[in-house]
């Protein structure tokens, strides 16, 4: 979601939050809610992060996140209070199997599990707490310092210098750490750490292809592939409720000098597994995560995600508990999913709340 122009960006604040992901409005809907001022600096032209949501000739498709999950009661919640319209993942049918040449069908479909889907996309939860918090979103607005300046903390952004008491970094912690510079510096084992995170969807190309049916739940298919062979090496049914509309989505995992797939190597690929039907899809959409500046920064770790994510070093607030982390990748509970990224919000939210309430007695590095 774009939006006209917003009002200027007020200079002093109670909590300048950088980014304009699902965390980041999260937790300025939070905070607001709670009587404190706000102000959101998202360096895209856009909010909503990675969930971006594509709206073609025939529909409305994901290009970051997708599914939501049994048991993760922030994003039910959320979905709940804003109204939001979900339908259940497609599970019926067949999966495949592909390695080298050989493409087998697999009986059932042990790949895909069972998940909920936003109906508009998942950038429908973004667009809705966006709505809601128009006046202090600030666009094409990268921050590129954070210092202390007594007991507040000073944020340097496109438009110049917004002073507050506290700072929630709602970006992953390696491009927070590439993009803006700390005075004074980060601990140097807290700088290590945020290097050395990945950026969650930041080694992956994530492929959308439309059709105008789901012509392989005809042939007894779920639509659900793992592939040896790639470029895509898992794929997933993406079709609406009902089948309508329909469409396909892979991953192509890449390494730091890979490219993202060609349209003609993702056909062929699919035409492959899937037979002659798949060769005149109706749209091709592909978003490489991994060349995305506002997402993954120069030279991103490929450390696996179980090493850092969720870090207990995450969980403290810097700067005298005026710092905060917020994005998904800095979350205990489902890092990487839209859940981590409400429940790290929830995190920073509850301790900037307790410490303006004074009850607040965290060991703060």
């Amino acid at each position: 979601m774009s939006s006209p122009a917003a009002p200027a960006r007020p200079s002093h604040v109670d909590v300048a939050i950088v980014g304009g992901g699902i965390s980041g409005l999260f937790a300025a809907s939070r905070l607001t809610d709670a009587g404190l001022r706000c102000a959101v600096l998202e360096s895209r032209s856009r909010v909503g992060g990675r969930l971006l949501t594509h709206v073609g000739p025939t529909g409305r498709y994901d290009l970051g996140a997708t599914w939501f999950w049994p048991g993760e009661r922030r994003v039910a919640a959320l979905v709940d209070e804003l109204g939001v319209a979900t339908h259940e993942q497609h599970l019926a049918g067949d999966a495949v199997y592909q390695a080298g040449a050989r493409v087998q069908r697999l009986a059932g479909n042990p790949i895909d599990v069972t998940s909920g889907r936003f109906t508009d996309g998942a950038g429908s939860l973004t667009d809705a707490l966006a709505a809601r918090l128009a006046d202090i979103v600030s666009l094409s607005n990268p921050v590129h310092a954070v210092e202390q300046h007594g007991d507040r903390l000073r944020v340097h952004d496109r438009s110049g210098v917004v002073t507050a008491q506290h700072v929630v970094l709602a970006l992953p912690p390696a491009l927070a750490v590439h993009r803006i510079e700390f005075r004074p510096g980060l601990p140097a084992d807290i700088a290590h750490l945020a290097r050395h995170t990945p950026v969650w969807m930041g080694n992956i190309a994530k492929v959308v292809v439309t059709y105008a049916e789901p012509f392989w739940r005809g042939h007894g298919l779920a639509g659900a592939v793992i592939s040896h062979t790639g470029p895509l090496r898992e794929l997933h049914d993406m079709c609406g409720p009902h089948g309508r509309p329909a469409a396909l989505f892979g991953f192509a995992p890449l390494g730091p000098s890979d490219a993202a797939p060609t349209v003609r190597q993702v056909v062929d690929q699919l035409v492959e597994l899937f037979g002659p039907d798949a060769a005149s899809p109706s749209e091709v959409v592909i978003a490489d995560w991994h060349c995305d500046p506002d997402t993954t920064p120069p030279h991103a770790s490929s450390a696996s995600a179980a090493e850092t994510y969720g870090h207990p070093s995450y969980q403290d607030a810097l700067a005298g508990g005026r710092l905060h982390w917020a994005s998904t990748e800095t979350s205990r509970t489902s890092p990487g999913h839209i859940e981590g990224a409400l429940a790290a919000a929830e995190r920073a939210v509850d301790a900037i709340i307790r410490s303006r309430d004074g009850s607040d007695s965290a060991d703060h590095r």
